[in-house]
């Protein structure tokens, strides 16, 4: 593991953790973290097994960073929208280190900055989004891509959902993955927004996800 510093387009110096792959190196991942106002950071468990599994299982060096404002990362907190800026200073320094597919991760609020994130960046070849918030009870109050914005994503995305989270809406997130050309939604039963003593089943479900990509084979379309 190395210790990343990089900075974003505003002048942000942000700070990451870098992890190597283990064998062939296959692409490059970038792990977007839960809302610092609620404890989320790079180290969060959930995060630490997605870097371990897509490092260790699916060849990509993979950077989990500290959104501005967060721990060692300077600035202040940007409501989601400056956190913009964070993610594409980070798939650029992601990428400095390999070539190949770029897999974007995102947790909670970071799944809602790299969901807007991706929709206007083409080197994200494939999105993993970890129970965004959406529909009621949502803690954050976040903005979404349009619609049309939604229809014109070309990367596979995976919505990831446990059965028993009450911070996002199982069926607003269905139709969310239905307005995506390459959507897939998957609940786990059984658990919620933090996935207690579930995150090798979640790192192995993303890394499933992605593995098409990295082959080269084209994965399936359309929400589960």
């Amino acid at each position: 593991m190395a210790t990343v510093r990089f900075r974003t387009s505003d002048g942000v110096l942000l700070e990451g953790d870098l992890r190597h792959a283990e064998g062939p190196v296959r692409g490059t991942a970038v792990l977007c973290h839960a809302h610092p106002s609620f404890g989320g950071s790079k180290d969060h468990p959930v995060l630490w097994a997605i870097r371990n599994h897509l490092a260790a299982r699916r060849g990509l060096h993979v950077l989990a960073f500290n959104f501005r404002g967060t721990m060692g990362s300077e600035g202040s907190h940007g409501g989601g929208i400056a956190e913009l800026a964070d993610v594409d200073a980070a798939v650029a320094r992601a990428r400095e280190e390999a070539e190949g597919p770029v897999v974007l991760v995102g947790w909670s609020f970071g799944a809602s900055v790299a969901l807007r994130h991706a929709v206007r960046d083409a080197r994200i070849a494939a999105l993993a989004l970890v129970a965004l918030p959406i529909g009621p009870g949502t803690v954050t109050d976040l903005p979404s891509p349009a619609p049309e914005d939604l229809e014109r994503l070309a990367a596979p995305v995976l919505f990831v959902v446990g059965s028993l989270d009450r911070l996002t809406s199982v069926n607003d997130l269905q139709a969310m993955a239905r307005r995506v050309p390459r959507g897939q939604l998957l609940v786990l039963p059984g658990t919620g927004h933090y996935f207690e003593r579930r995150e090798a089943e979640l790192a192995e479900a993303i890394g499933e996800f992605v593995e098409p990509v990295l082959s080269g084979r084209e994965p399936g379309e359309g929400p589960q």
